[in-house]
């Protein structure tokens, strides 16, 4: 073929290089009763339900939708109410799942969608769940969960890089409780239930951490707020201060970070840890037993496709040289 002639089969014809302009957008018009009245009378008077729509600028189908209620009903329908599909009825295989998928993981219904499907091999919208969950008072409306987060959550990549620790009362006990958490994998390390929030109980569970971890790997550093059992209170001009407790530490060879001031957000992990331990901790016996549920639990922000635990993301997040530990100890290698 010429070179001309394909130049020629390449040019654009005149009549498809018309500049596109987009028409007007359309802005969708919400509905109020005085409105919902006024289609109805236009459906009375015989208008079609096309220009109506195009009239109120809402959908065709919409129109239908109104009509449709106040012919069967002979009533005008409410703004918000049965003005969509009717709600499936639950069947009492459905119901049997839900609770008990709950009674096992303690989810609400975003989280529980994923194990129903994974674990139970059934396909229950979360919306569903929740419905149910609210029937069965095992959930609530949070209204603090519906507003967009303002800060960006952070993580280390290896286990026992860092750890949280923090205090918190329950209000429903005169026991007070103590963990240690991994930043990287959201297992609770160490920790107990105490009846003095001081100095002493809180080394205590350090000393916890130590026993259990330190042959595998030191942890480099721990983040902790500015409370008086930290001695993190008489921080000085300069920044610097020191503690009876930041010493214990430091002889374990772990940096001391203190969070900001009025800044929950830095300890966020164990403020959320205390959240489940708060609705769910009298379900179980002893601290022990609901730690070592909570760590082999599913966990939302870890690999919760894969239904990862925090004991599961702490094994697959650990330093090379962890497994060295691991085999010297095993096998004297």
């Amino acid at each position: 073929m010429k070179k001309s002639i394909i130049l020629e089969l390449c040019v654009v014809p005149k009549v498809f290089r018309t500049r596109f302009t987009p028409g007007p957008v359309t802005r969708v018009m919400k509905l109020d009763q005085r409105k919902i009245h006024w289609i109805i009378r236009q459906k009375q008077k015989g208008v079609t339900t096309k220009q109506i729509a195009l009239d109120m600028k809402i959908s065709r189908r919409r129109v239908q939708q109104i009509w449709k209620s106040y012919a069967e009903s002979k009533q005008e329908p409410s703004i918000g109410e049965n003005m969509g599909r009717p709600r499936k009825p639950f069947d009492e295989r459905e119901a049997e799942v839900i609770g008990e998928a709950y009674q096992h993981y303690r989810f609400g219904a975003r989280m529980l969608e994923t194990v129903v499907r994974k674990v139970f091999k059934i396909r229950i919208s979360h919306n569903r769940i929740h419905m149910y969950l609210k029937a069965a008072d095992l959930a609530h409306e949070d209204a603090k969960k519906k507003n967009r987060r303002k800060w960006v959550r952070y993580e280390r990549k290896h286990s026992l890089s860092a750890g949280h620790i923090d205090w918190h009362e329950s209000g429903w006990s005169d026991l007070k409780v103590c963990v240690i958490i991994d930043d990287a994998s959201r297992m609770i390390l160490a920790g107990g239930e105490f009846k003095n929030i001081n100095t002493e109980n809180s080394k205590l569970v350090v000393d916890e951490l130590v026993e259990r971890y330190w042959w595998l790997c030191p942890m480099r550093e721990l983040i902790l707020d500015h409370g008086a059992e930290f001695g993190a209170n008489r921080v000085r001009e300069d920044g610097k201060w020191d503690s009876e407790f930041k010493k214990h530490i430091e002889r374990h060879g772990i940096k001391p970070i203190l969070a900001r001031v009025k800044h929950p957000q830095t300890n966020g992990k164990l403020e959320r840890w205390f959240g489940e331990y708060q609705r769910h901790r009298l379900a179980f016996s002893s601290f022990e037993e609901f730690k070592e549920w909570y760590n082999n639990r599913p966990h939302g922000s870890l690999e919760f496709e894969h239904l990862e635990t925090p004991e599961q993301a702490f094994r697959r997040k650990m330093r090379l040289e962890m497994y060295f530990a691991i085999g010297h100890r095993l096998f004297g290698l």
